[in-house]
């Protein structure tokens, strides 16, 4: 016991109310230790921090109105996305009763397929200069749960095409003298069932922004226990620098799989990847032109057994 410790009982022992301070404080000392030896039932009953959870399957897909763009017609664009929030299942939700565009619907062109996770930037409802406080409201019923996006010409949701174009990251603004690429698609022949089918886009750029060059690899010397090696957060093969395309599906019965999937570099103007198709039916895809820091898309209408479309949507 320390000497400030036993002072301050002798203190408390000068009369007889330190006495009894001192003797009720030493309860509540021997009462707190027989406490903390015993497990704390309220503890598992009331948590004060909910651990992470990640649902591969069963969870809902909630659309999400990402703003308007004010056409120099005097339309209106209604931007809108969706989150699907399972980490794996990918669904299929045809145009009708669950998954409807109102008014004017129930299929106003809105995606079919959902990926996993967040999806931004992908579907537009276009509206007349009247509409005014007119109000787009997509509903989708996942999983047996329902949830609505509302899109409306609030001035605070005003967007423009660059920020779709750089998908809400930082923009230098229309005095930028990047241009976006261009892209189209190449004719493409009749698709069979699981068979593949080769898409080619055609890629246009202005060379800017200039790619960064990639970090050289430093291999430490063998033996070199000292050596502090750089650390890796993905195992997936790395983003092509430079200009390339990506492929999405948004509509159609089943998942499409791309081979290449992920980003493709674009050489001599082309990006080739083939795509198959599992089911019989109508598919929409898109192709993304991305130079780093500005991206441009196009979409391709295919019939599993008969011929296809191509061209912006």
């Amino acid at each position: 016991m320390s000497k400030v410790v036993v002072a301050a009982c002798l203190l408390a022992a000068g009369s007889a109310e330190g006495l009894r301070d001192l003797h009720a404080s030493v309860l509540v000392r021997e009462s707190v230790r027989g406490a903390v030896a015993q497990p704390v039932k309220a503890a598992y009953q009331l948590p004060t921090e909910l651990p992470s959870t990640k649902f591969k399957s069963g969870q809902d897909i909630a659309p999400y109105f990402e703003g308007w763009i004010h056409n120099k017609d005097g339309s209106f664009d209604l931007v809108f996305g969706y989150f699907n929030r399972n980490w794996e299942e990918e669904i299929a939700i045809p145009a009708g009763a669950d998954n409807i565009v109102e008014p004017g619907g129930p299929d106003r062109g809105q995606p079919t397929f959902f990926l996993a996770r967040r999806q931004g930037w992908v579907y537009r409802v276009r509206v007349p200069s009247d509409f005014g406080k007119g109000v787009v409201t997509w509903t989708i019923r996942a999983n047996g749960k329902i949830e609505k996006a509302y899109g409306e010409l609030l001035p605070v949701e005003e967007i423009t095409e660059r920020i779709v174009m750089t998908r809400g990251n930082l923009n230098p603004g229309e005095d930028d003298p990047n241009k976006p690429p261009t892209i189209a698609i190449a004719p493409i022949g009749a698709a069979a069932l699981d068979a593949p089918l080769t898409l080619t886009a055609l890629v246009t750029d202005d060379g800017l922004p200039k790619p960064r060059p990639a970090a050289p690899v430093r291999t430490p010397a063998s033996g070199d226990a000292t050596s502090i090696r750089a650390q890796a957060n993905s195992s997936a093969p790395a983003r092509p620098r430079g200009l390339n395309v990506t492929w999405m599906q948004l509509r159609g019965p089943a998942k499409v799989r791309f081979e290449p999937s992920g980003a493709i570099a674009v050489a001599g103007g082309k990006a080739e990847t083939s795509a198959r198709f599992p089911e019989r039916g109508t598919y929409v895809l898109r192709a993304t032109a991305n130079d780093g820091a500005l991206a441009t898309r196009t979409d391709v209408t295919i019939t599993v057994g008969g011929g296809s479309t191509a061209g912006p949507r």
